[in-house]
């Protein structure tokens, strides 16, 4: 059942028999309620995330069950609505996020991660920054923003003392790379879940996330860093290594290891071809087929193969196979050992992956309910394009909860009716204009906020200084690219 269907379905159980598109309908009472409940559902989350200290799994599961109970979804039927929702979205996108993390700490316990990082830095310290934002770059595709994190930060560290340059000249265009990655490129499960709920292409996303991704790491990191460091005039000894026991212990808890160092059981490091090929092995491989779509004609040979093997799960289930062998037995790790890295790697993800399939939920009975179909009403009215509007949504739901990936999953579920009718380059940009909401001004209530605040020895102000402001320019940049490509797709 597509987008429009269960809207027709949701006014087809309040009494409404449309015959026609609901969205083209005029406004009635129902849309009026169904707008106050969506707004009391997203406080519901943002009170228990915020205040409460709720999951956000919890909280987005009882703001969903409120917002059908309250829509007017009969109670038989609210948490098969959810349970739709929640299957719908983790049946894909819970596939990739878990084969992302297995690509992901094969990398890092390799030392493949290292290989990368000591090959791309050597040369001259004034193209350091530069190299920092590449190196996080090709780091942030296959991992989470954390342990992302957590592999560069030695690595910034030991540069800034080589060089005596401000920690933020290059810690800047680090956290660039990782953040940009982490908000508008697949495999990551925000551009992720979206791209499941809209209905786009991975491909076309993944190719036009990539183009945006470029300009925008290159102002929000080695040009912005330099005013940063003006800003935040810390060296190396003012950016400590030293991690809170609160940090440290969450850490541990998360699977995250505290340096980048290899693992103590690989006998040997891979290669630097070798793990660039494994690291971009899935990407080539969707970029492929998002040309395939667009050069190729149907039923050809080719077009089919690349169509399989460009498939997000096939890419990435083909990397993580070449990963076991470039990252694993040839460095020196047992079958057992493999396996039980495998095993590892699935531990950090578990409260992703749920809150993915919350948000998943949560929209489900947004779109039954008839919200969605009242929120396209307002914003048919009121000429809003469905990229502007997911900009905003998700922009304030960030801002409330702090989360990403929450702002993501919940944003794409408000547009989706509006954008039910978009072609795949426009639902690509509607993507990305969500994603690039998400990182809007993390503050206080993002658990981002503190680890770079605690990596880096800054205080609260320091890290709005320079960590928020960068956020914030990275999403404002990512609106504008997407308006800017709208006007040519």
């Amino acid at each position: 059942m597509n987008l429009l269907e269960h809207a027709t379905s949701a006014l087809n159980w309040m009494g409404v028999h449309a015959a026609t598109n609901p969205v083209d309908e005029p406004w009635n009472s129902h849309d009026t309620q169904v707008l106050i409940v969506a707004a009391l559902g997203i406080a519901i989350v943002v009170v228990l995330i915020v205040w409460a200290k709720f999951h956000a799994f919890l909280a987005l599961t009882i703001g969903a069950l409120f917002v059908g109970i309250g829509s007017g979804i009969p109670l038989d039927k609210v948490t098969a609505s959810y349970e739709l929702g929640v299957g719908g979205v983790l049946g894909y996108v819970g596939i990739l996020i878990a084969l992302g993390a297995m690509l992901g700490k094969l990398l890092a316990d390799s030392g493949g991660a290292d290989i990368v990082v000591s090959t791309i830095l050597k040369g001259r310290p004034a193209t350091l920054p530069w190299k920092m934002a590449l190196i996080a770059g090709i780091i942030g595709i296959p991992m989470f923003f954390e342990i992302g994190l957590v592999l560069l930060i030695p690595i910034v560290m030991l540069a800034v003392r080589r060089t005596n340059t401000p920690a933020m000249r290059l810690g800047i265009p680090a956290l660039a790379g990782l953040s940009v990655l982490h908000g508008f490129v697949p495999p990551h499960p925000g551009p992720l879940a979206a791209i499941g709920i809209l209905g786009a292409n991975v491909g076309f996303t993944l190719a036009i996330g990539l183009v945006i991704a470029i300009p925008t790491v290159i102002v929000a990191g080695p040009l912005f860093g330099r005013l940063a460091a003006r800003w935040v005039p810390i060296g190396a000894a003012g950016a400590g290594l030293a991690v809170s026991e609160t940090t440290a212990e969450s850490n541990k808890e998360k699977g995250i290891q505290e340096t980048g160092a290899q693992d103590p059981t690989a006998t040997r490091s891979p290669r630097f071809a070798w793990t660039m090929t494994t690291i971009l092995l899935p990407l080539v491989l969707m970029l492929l087929k998002a040309a395939s779509d667009i050069w190729l004609p149907k039923d050809t040979t080719a077009r089919t193969v690349l169509d399989f093997i460009g498939d997000p799960v096939v890419a990435l289930l083909l990397a993580v196979l070449l990963a076991m062998v470039t990252f694993g037995t040839s460095v020196g790790f047992s079958a057992s050992v493999l396996a039980t890295k495998i095993g590892q790697s699935l531990l950090p993800i578990v409260g992703v992956v749920f809150i993915v399939g919350a948000g998943g939920g949560f929209k489900q009975v947004l779109i039954d309910g008839g919200t969605g179909t009242a929120i396209a009403k307002i914003a048919l009215a009121a000429s809003l394009s469905a990229l502007f509007l997911g900009w905003i949504v998700a922009v304030l739901i960030r801002l409330a909860t702090g989360s990403a990936t929450v702002a993501t999953v919940t944003a794409a579920g408000i547009v989706a009716p509006l954008a039910a009718g978009l072609g795949a380059g426009q639902l690509s940009l509607v993507v990305l204009a969500i994603g690039a909401g998400s990182l809007f001004f993390s503050h206080v209530n993002d658990a981002g906020f503190w680890l770079v605040k605690e990596y880096f020895g800054l205080t609260v102000g320091q890290t709005i200084k320079t960590w928020s402001v960068m956020e914030t320019i990275i999403s404002v940049m990512g609106l504008g690219f997407t308006l800017l490509f709208s006007l040519f797709l």
